[in-house]
């Protein structure tokens, strides 16, 4: 195409003064008098440029609108659903088209599918005709997941108005199985059933052969329709009798009877199915400003009401994957439409419950969708970022496709996340017990050297040459319990290294979670029992017992799991099967017995207890009976109470030693 001639004439240049040097020099200060002003007033000039104007520091900023400050404040709190419904209000009274569409952009992109978030947006641009390139833009979008039954409603009450030309009909009865392709199995697709059998029936026909093509068409949608368990389907049933017996009563009969079983089921399941939904689904709050009305999934506390509204989801989900409409192996395609609509719809409305989002994967792979279910965990991982369910099921699925890589990241950004979850409750501990302190450093580990090291830790990536952080964190229940969390993230990352790459990868991990202050004492003994079971290197298991008791030896359950390890490895070691002529223990290895006294007197008598219980266990089945009865005297002093129940537990055949 040709340009279009400029509708704007050019502006001449204009001729150049000839006394521009002249007017300078008279308008502009000299360099003399400016030098006296200063000297008059030293800050009064310190801001001028060389053009005497004043510079950019001193000039104030201007306010900041409502509508920034709003927008600063969702970036902080990204999933505050009262901030976010703020700040789109705000841009709304604004009509600032630019600051529209900026704020919905980026409410879709923290609530993703969020069809009452689509609707407002697009109804921005269905008014002016010259905004519909852009309105069809965010309809192929937004369509193209979605399974909400309002947006496809929007979608073709849209076609239905621009479409007038002599091809509408085609292209509208097209976008009617568009979208029934998509929400036609649910429950609120009503009204595009009655709507689009309505518009088969308004068709004009020329020729008895178009009438009958006519008829044929809308029996295939009354057929499909009467079968799916949706509000009004009696009604529709109705009309479909009236329609085969307004054409002729005999063949009437037939073609109901042929679909009546099934249109009964729907109508049963329907019955069962409102059941369900009556809590799942409820209505949005309106808007003030007479905007759709817009709903946001928030952040559960897990309180009685999150967990009932979890359990109520969880029950629907598995009760739709029954098949309650007993579809047959020729329907399945029927079934698994079905199926996965419904799991769009449960992600979005129970966005920040990860095992919604699990229950959604587990369905979609085990239809042959590998794809479709791994973009799923993704999608979940990033509004769960904490999630241990959704996190360790992708790292699974990335490591037997063999993406080794994508694992490591994943457990390195999974692991950042839970840390800062960690000093967010212990910011919040601390804040709310201000006497607390958490200034009290553990005692940092000396690196041995590293001609004193076993085979195969001489590396530089060795857990051994590496030292544990110097702090302790703080002590709470919260922090306790969130710490433990961090400490499966490790051990997890440490089990996934030893498989995919080695033993070797996976002391480099311990290394690097060695350093970390929140690293509990689970993350030594995971270490410790895998360099046992799977080398049998007894020495660095023991070591790195060892290395734990230096920074958790107030740990009562840590000494407990050392104990038992230390009386198991003694057990083997009268193994024939270790060949005990010529077995022999390290120097530096610690018998049970040593650690036994060593921590006893260490702990209170009411967290000592499981320790005392341990070791009479095993001085009773394995001991002599002098050291059993020195050892059961010495309990009975600290437990001067409970000795019957503790010494009767010892006559039992099923506690072995664990």
């Amino acid at each position: 195409m040709s340009e279009l001639p400029s509708a704007i004439p050019q502006a001449e240049e204009p001729a150049v003064l000839s006394f521009t040097e002249d007017i300078t020099e008279q308008t502009q200060p000299t360099e003399e008098l400016l030098n006296v002003l200063r000297q008059i007033n030293p800050n009064s000039l310190a801001s001028q440029n060389d053009n005497g104007e004043l510079s950019n520091a001193t000039q104030e900023e201007p306010p900041r609108s409502e509508w920034d400050s709003l927008r600063d404040k969702v970036k902080e709190k990204l999933y505050d659903a009262d901030l976010w419904l703020k700040l789109v209000d705000v841009a709304e009274d604004s009509g600032d088209i630019e600051k529209i569409k900026e704020t919905y952009e980026a409410l879709l992109e923290a609530y993703p599918n969020t069809s009452s978030v689509q609707i407002a947006y697009l109804n921005h641009f269905l008014e002016n005709p010259e905004s519909f390139g852009f309105a069809e833009g965010l309809f192929k979008r937004f369509l193209r997941s979605s399974s909400s039954v309002d947006l496809w409603k929007f979608y073709l009450t849209y076609v239905r108005r621009v479409n007038t030309g002599p091809n509408a009909r085609e292209i509208i009865r097209k976008s009617y199985e568009f979208a029934l392709s998509h929400v036609g199995q649910d429950k609120d697709s009503t009204e595009i059933w009655t709507d689009y059998i309505s518009f088969l029936k308004s068709g004009e026909t020329t020729s008895t052969w178009e009438e009958q093509q006519k008829m044929d068409a809308i029996r295939k949608a009354y057929h499909r329709a009467v079968e799916i368990p949706m509000e009004s389907v009696k009604k529709l049933w109705e009309d479909y009798q009236d329609f085969e017996s307004s054409l002729n009563k005999i063949t009437a009969k037939k073609f109901l009877s042929d679909i009546q079983s099934n249109h009964m089921q729907a109508r049963t399941v329907l019955v069962q199915l409102q059941e369900h939904l009556t809590v799942l689904f409820p209505p949005p709050p309106p808007s003030r400003n007479g905007r759709p009305a817009i709903w946001l999934p928030r952040q559960p506390t897990f309180s009685a009401g999150d967990r009932a509204l979890l359990t109520r989801w969880r029950a629907y989900l598995k009760w739709e994957e029954s098949n309650p409409l007993q579809l047959d192996e020729k329907d399945k395609a029927k079934l698994i439409a079905r199926l996965q609509g419904i799991y769009k719809k449960a992600i979005v409305r129970m966005r920040f419950f990860s095992e919604i989002w699990y229950m959604a994967y587990v369905y979609t792979n085990s239809i042959g969708k590998s794809d479709e279910a791994l973009a799923l965990l993704k999608a979940g991982i990033e509004a769960n970022p904490s999630s241990f369910v959704l996190n360790f099921a992708y790292a699974e699925a990335q490591e037997l496709a063999g993406n080794l890589a994508e694992v490591h990241t994943l457990f390195d950004k999974f692991i950042d996340v839970l840390r800062q979850d960690l000093e967010a409750v212990e910011a919040k501990v601390i804040s709310a017990n201000s006497s607390f302190s958490s200034n009290g450093s553990a005692p940092a580990i000396v690196p041995e050297p590293a001609d004193q090291l076993p085979t195969g830790l001489l590396s530089n990536n060795s857990s051994f040459t590496t030292q544990v952080s110097d702090e302790k964190p703080s002590k709470s229940k919260e922090v306790a319990d969130r710490r433990t969390e961090y400490g499966i993230a490790w051990i997890m990352y440490m089990r996934f290294a030893r498989r995919a790459e080695g033993l070797k990868s996976s002391r480099t991990v311990f290394g690097r979670a060695r350093r970390e202050r929140w690293t509990p004492w689970e993350v030594y003994e995971a270490a410790a029992l895998m360099e046992y079971h799977c080398t049998k290197a007894l020495e660095v298991a023991n070591r790195i017992f060892e290395k734990g008791m230096e920074l958790f030896n107030d740990e009562a359950e840590f000494v407990l799991r050392y104990l038992g390890f230390l009386i198991s490895i003694n057990d083997d070691n009268s193994c024939v099967l270790l060949n005990f002529s010529t077995f022999r223990l390290p120097n530096s290895f610690v018998d049970a017995r040593a650690l036994f006294e060593r921590v006893i007197g260490t702990f209170p008598p009411e967290r000592a207890r499981p320790i005392w219980e341990r070791w009479g266990r095993y001085e009773y089945q394995y001991g002599d009976l002098a050291a059993a009865h020195k050892l059961e005297k010495r309990m009975a002093e600290v437990y001067p109470q409970g000795m019957n129940t503790i010494f009767a537990s010892y006559f039992t055949c099923h506690r072995p030693v664990q």
